[in-house]
């Protein structure tokens, strides 16, 4: 009697740490994880269940089973597990994929003797993992809020919808003899639980926090299979702190220069950057005259260093004040000058 009072006290433990968890107001920063108190609760269950009963019963099934019988085991429930990534392929449209999946299904329900002998990855037909909620990931449906489902463990909003339509495309639920059924589905979890098993010795030595770790894991691993092992930069990994445009490079982008070295055109409200061209001897009035009539040639040109800058214009210069017109006379050459750390 006291060896199964230790089990209930540990579940009903766990169940009142996912009530204190829901009633608790804390706030939590992981944009993937909102709903992490109420997670970690259910993940604290879930972890008990799973030492009281599911862990216990794959230790001895793995004790007792020959590892040819375990393997066999694992490829009928693969096998079964094909007819779901055949009808997700379709719906993703990778064709090639689906009757590649379609000729391995055949091949392992019949030469390899319902599944139990994995006949087709011999014969060079790749084993898929495709599912409903790869499939709406695929057509661009994010992942939603991580959660942690009670005895299924971890997930997502997506992929939580996306089980609840892979339930109905699994064969084992098409058994109508109830007890069969329930053989199938218990013998499943408890083979793939032993399969975790070395899994499980790995997390313990490497996780601080296994919440945390089980967590990034299963979100990358899921990440991955949407996009089949090719997954574009995730956005949060970008470099978002970089200052804006504005802020990182303020003022104009680039000035026109006259032959003195003043400038004609735009103006910039703070401090150049060191290596630009920063006179600017008149140049409102140089600008007023250049306005209408003269040459000018934009090329683009590295600003040359401040001590081999041309001298600054004489008092008398083509475009003084004194002698519009001869100004005129005596087209100015402009270069168009790209401030230093612009985009451009």
């Amino acid at each position: 009697m006291s060896a199964m009072q230790s089990p209930v006290k540990k579940l009903i433990a766990a169940s009142l740490l996912i009530l204190a968890s829901v009633l608790s107001g804390c706030a939590h920063h992981n944009v993937r994880d909102p709903l992490e108190p109420l997670n970690r609760g259910i993940y604290t269950f879930n972890d008990a269940v799973d030492r009281a009963v599911v862990k216990p019963l794959a230790q001895g099934y793995r004790a007792v089973l020959p590892q040819v019988v375990q393997t066999g085991i694992s490829n009928f429930f693969s096998n079964l597990d094909d007819i779901t990534v055949i009808l997700n392929n379709l719906l993703q449209l990778k064709i090639p994929q689906a009757v590649s999946d379609t000729g391995r299904f055949v091949i392992n329900s019949t030469i390899g003797l319902l599944g139990f002998i994995d006949v087709a990855t011999h014969l060079g037909l790749e084993k898929h993992n495709e599912d409903f909620g790869q499939t709406l990931g695929y057509w661009g449906i994010g992942n939603g809020p991580y959660l942690v489902l009670p005895f299924l463990g971890p997930s997502s909003l997506r992929d939580g919808i996306g089980r609840w339509v892979d339930v109905r495309t699994d064969p084992v639920r098409w058994e109508d003899h109830i007890r069969t059924r329930n053989q199938l589905m218990v013998t499943r979890v408890i083979n793939t639980r032993a399969r975790l098993l070395d899994s499980e010795k790995v997390i313990d030595a490497a996780a601080i926090d296994r919440y945390a770790f089980i967590r990034d894991a299963y979100l990358q691993r899921r990440r991955s299979l949407v996009f089949d092992g090719n997954p574009p930069p995730e956005k949060e990994f970008e470099d978002f702190d970089a200052a804006p445009r504005s802020e990182a490079a303020p003022g104009l982008d680039t000035v026109l220069v006259d032959q003195f070295g003043g400038i004609v055109a735009g103006s910039t409200n703070e401090t150049p950057p060191q290596g630009a061209v920063s006179s600017r001897n008149n140049a409102s009035a140089r600008s007023d005259a250049v306005a209408k009539d003269v040459s000018t040639e934009a090329v683009p040109v590295p600003a040359p260093p401040l001590s081999e800058q041309a001298p600054q214009a004489p008092n008398k210069s083509p475009l003084s004040s004194a002698d519009p017109a001869g100004a005129l006379e005596q087209p100015v050459r402009l270069v168009r000058v790209w401030l230093p750390g612009s985009g451009s």
